[in-house]
């Protein structure tokens, strides 16, 4: 038996009408003439073998320098290259707009600097693209993820995703690493209710993708440090923790839901044998929530007030107060806590 032919794959095989998924990868950029063209001369030439139909799609948000200029110049460059301007700043303004644009049938952005190691691109798009999950995100904090930054970001960053974790019990770690890819058919309703259009789009997006009961996958990621970043890290801080306390308000007042969702998961075998269900009880997690609305409560009290409809003279705490009254009642009421 000639083993080789045997192997061959048949032409039937290879014809089949298998549609292939179309990836958008966006890069929003302000002011990066420098990092720009190697950032995408790198991209197209890794691009090149990926498995998957893809574009790049720069999208100069407000830039002062030659940016914009430079964009143009790759997009005339590189046939799978395009550019777009936006009047405003803001990554999340960048990623609202080329993601409600966009003809893919996924979407996914990185960040100019190449932080994140290439690597981690094709798994992190597979996951979305076999339809396992409708959210895909790089992770700097899960198992396996190896990091090299200054020790200011890695204790902001543990403590902020540390502060999801216990104050709203998600199950994603990196909440803003800028590596992540979604369902555009998904991603689109989630945007409509996104307020922020700046740094904390990220989370706010996560947030609600659980909140929604969407799942949300982690691949650990490779990530160097830039120190050329337009990232300030406390200011970017405090803005944060100004968008989880109206996140929290607004769930805890049932305006975070959204109309999209997966289905249940439902047998494979056409003649399944079931069971009941196994339920678990929800005390546990609740009990999580609470200690975690504690510690919300604290770290919150300088943003509440800027962000909450309480009395300007009432006092921080108070504003803090409200923020825990927001997290109690979302998770008492939570049906999937």
């Amino acid at each position: 038996m000639d083993t080789c032919a045997t192997m061959e794959p048949r032409p039937r095989v290879l014809d089949r009408a298998v549609r292939q998924a179309t990836v958008d990868i966006v890069i929003p950029v302000l002011n990066e003439e420098r990092a720009l063209p190697g950032c995408v001369r790198t991209l197209a030439r890794y691009l090149a073998d990926f498995p998957l139909k893809w574009r790049v799609t720069i999208v100069d948000n407000g830039s002062t320098d030659a940016t914009w200029p430079v964009a143009t110049a790759l997009a005339g460059e590189f046939e799978q290259v395009h550019a777009r301007r936006l009047d405003i700043r803001g990554r999340g303004a960048a990623l609202r707009a080329a993601w409600q644009d966009s003809p893919a049938e996924i979407v996914a952005y990185m960040d100019v600097d190449l932080s994140t190691d290439l690597d981690a691109l094709f798994p992190l798009v597979a996951a979305v693209a076999s339809g396992h999950s409708q959210i895909a995100v790089g992770s700097r904090l899960a198992p396996g993820a190896r990091t090299r930054r200054s020790l200011r970001r890695e204790v902001i960053s543990r403590g902020y995703n540390a502060l999801l974790r216990h104050g709203f019990g998600v199950r994603f770690r990196d909440a803003q690493c800028g590596f992540k890819a979604a369902r555009t058919d998904v991603v689109r309703p989630l945007l409509v209710k996104i307020k922020d259009d700046s740094w904390f789009f990220d989370t706010e997006l996560l947030l609600l993708a659980e909140h929604n009961g969407l799942r949300v996958h982690e691949v650990p990621v490779d990530w160097i440090e830039d120190a050329d970043s337009r990232v300030q890290v406390l200011r970017t801080a405090i803005d944060d923790l100004k968008g989880l306390a109206r996140v929290a308000w607004s769930m805890a007042r049932g305006r975070a839901r959204v109309e999209v969702g997966r289905p249940e998961p439902t047998p494979t075998h056409p003649d399944p044998v079931l069971t009941r269900p196994y339920r678990p009880a929800p005390r546990r997690r609740r009990a999580t929530h609470l200690h975690g609305a504690l510690l919300f409560m604290v770290v919150c009290a300088l943003a509440a007030p800027a962000v909450l409809p309480v009395p300007v003279d009432a006092g921080r705490m108070a504003g803090a107060a409200a923020i825990t009254y927001c997290l109690l009642r979302l998770t008492l009421s939570n049906p999937r806590t």
